[in-house]
């Protein structure tokens, strides 16, 4: 178990140096002067010059990716080209305001998927599983841009009760704030979810043991919870996983309908100030926290199946 955690820590590194590496290229060919934005359109050429030479522009591309990927492993990420910040400090603040959002964005999908797939599993070709096939699909295929501003319209326009942009400070107000953008990122996840659980437990639901769970009498709740659910949870498992991964880095088009402060909306804002370290260091971050994640999802697997348990052991 110890080697295996220890390769996928040292499978992190050449992820995150493609990573850095992509954004980092295509930010250097992105048409735009750092130098102008920072000193404004009245800044003479002497002066661009100087700002150029003093945040080291004028350097070779290799030279300004390596002195990043240098100074990122000594634990500094650089200084923002906007307010000329440590990038650190505003990407932790935000960092947790986009854990927030993420972690009920996967709270709503599995609470409301796991038990609506394995309804559908059980009541298989009734009127309630080709409703959820329905919805499920719908939800699948709606952008999630689309989804937030039908939510804003309706619950915020329309009715008025819940706020449509911004955090609101208590924890009330947080909480207030936090649904619809919560709601609007869960969608997709949800509808994934819901099959993937259907699909699972239908593949368990045909095995003999779940028969000879019957023929002793066994309730069906408890067969349910008891014997389907733990060997239908290994694929449910993995698409949380995955998309917990995926939600933290693709919060951006969520956090800006909601003007969520998280770190989606802190690289959109980067992008139009041309900020590349603050581009670059919010990617490593994210990078970092969704390999952790899908990490502990892959040690999760060796608790819910004990047979995966025992391979990690025959290995030893």
């Amino acid at each position: 178990m110890i080697r295996y955690i220890l390769k996928r820590f040292i499978f992190v590194i050449p992820v995150l140096l493609g990573a850095t590496f992509l954004v980092f290229a295509i930010m250097n060919f992105t048409p735009g002067d750092p130098a102008r934005i920072i000193a404004g359109n009245d800044a003479t050429e002497i002066d661009l010059q100087n700002i150029r030479e003093k945040m080291g522009l004028n350097d070779p591309f290799l030279v300004r990716y390596g002195r990043f990927i240098v100074n990122a492993i000594r634990g500094d990420l650089g200084t923002s080209y906007r307010n000329n910040l440590e990038i650190s400090s505003q990407i932790i603040i935000r960092l947790k305001n986009t854990m927030i959002l993420a972690a009920s964005a996967v709270f709503i999908a599995i609470i409301i998927g796991i038990p609506v797939g394995i309804i559908s599993a059980i009541k298989q070709y009734s009127t309630f599983d080709n409703i959820v096939m329905v919805v499920t699909l719908f939800l699948a295929a709606s952008p999630v841009f689309w989804m937030g501003l039908i939510l804003v319209l309706v619950f915020s326009l329309m009715l008025g009760i819940l706020p449509a942009a911004g955090m609101q400070t208590g924890f009330l107000g947080m909480l207030k704030s936090l649904i619809l953008p919560a709601f609007t990122l869960s969608t997709n996840t949800l509808a994934v979810i819901a099959r993937t659980t259907r699909a699972s437990m239908l593949e368990v639901v045909r095995q003999d043991y779940i028969d000879t769970a019957r023929a002793k009498g066994l309730k069906e709740t408890a067969i349910t919870i008891k014997h389907m659910l733990p060997n239908a949870l290994i694929p449910i498992l993995t698409i949380i996983g995955i998309n917990f991964g995926s939600l933290l880095g693709g919060s951006v088009v969520t956090e800006s309908i909601f003007a969520w402060p998280g770190v989606g909306r802190f690289i959109v804002e980067s992008i139009s100030f041309l900020d590349t370290p603050s581009i670059l260091a919010s990617v490593v971050m994210l990078s970092v926290f969704s390999t952790f994640i899908n990490l502990f999802v892959d040690l999760l697997y060796a608790y819910v199946d004990p047979r995966i348990k025992s391979q990690y052991k025959a290995k030893r």
